[in-house]
């Protein structure tokens, strides 16, 4: 039997089947956490991950952009566990679209873009609220972006999307106490999405502080950080190396 800090705690990770996804769960399981490992597509990665939890675990596939997808992930989660205490919503969709260029964000990718990032977001938020309530200690982590603070990003719908985020997870830590509701949000993340993004690495590390990128691993500490701390709710944690003070 676990006897991790996080021990008796079900966890949901959305969109975990690689990078901060990927980290959170393996650091919530290294804790003590039992976590639902979940991806819309990549069905082979996200059992792979699951497995090789040290934990309690188990994958779910559901596109959450789908609300009868991402309601199954709770109920499926509750009917094999019984409890739910941490939601960390990171799954999420983008596509680089130059800002300049309105008629290349076409209708198509700025409709995809809220409905997986705000809509799929917000459906499984409420569908797992009454069971966070139930809770000792119920979380909410949105895994949103400094797009959402600075007018930047991968596209226009994708920075609007992420304002959103960091909106709602303010609303809702006014509105639905005693569940904890935060929300990170990471500068630019080495992670295999952005693997061969050189020159926008590079830009980072001469722009930013720190000098470099964030890791996967700094999202899953500073969402640590924010899990840990009870008395925290309604904070949009800044992970960027200090890049948004240099914008």
């Amino acid at each position: 039997m676990s006897t991790g800090e996080f021990s008796g705690r079900v966890a949901i990770v959305t969109g975990s089947s690689s990078g901060i996804g990927e980290a959170i769960s393996h650091r919530l399981s290294a804790l003590g956490a039992t976590v639902v490992v979940n991806s819309s597509s990549s069905v082979e990665a996200g059992e792979a991950v699951s497995a090789a939890l040290p934990g309690e675990s188990m994958y779910v596939q559901a596109d959450i952009s789908d609300q009868a997808q991402g309601h199954a992930l709770i109920d499926t989660t509750i009917e094999r566990y019984g409890r739910l205490d941490m939601l960390i919503n990171n799954a999420g969709w983008t596509t680089v679209v130059p800002h300049h260029d309105l008629d290349a964000l076409t209708d198509e990718i700025f409709r995809k873009t809220f409905e997986v990032n705000v809509f799929g977001t917000w459906w499984l938020t409420k569908h797992a609220m009454p069971h966070l309530m139930k809770s000792p200690d119920g979380n909410v982590v949105n895994i949103t972006s400094i797009a959402g603070v600075r007018p930047v990003g991968s596209s226009v719908a994708y920075s609007m999307t992420k304002a959103a985020l960091n909106q709602m997870t303010h609303l809702l830590a006014k509105s639905c106490g005693p569940v904890r509701v935060n929300a990170i949000a990471p500068g630019l993340v080495a992670t295999p999405w952005t693997s061969d993004w050189d020159e926008q690495h590079a830009a980072i590390a001469e722009l930013a502080p720190l000098k470099r990128s964030a890791t996967a691993e700094d999202c899953a500490e500073a969402t640590l950080g924010l899990l840990r701390s009870t008395y925290v709710s309604g904070s949009v944690l800044v992970v960027d190396g200090g890049t948004t003070m240099r914008m």
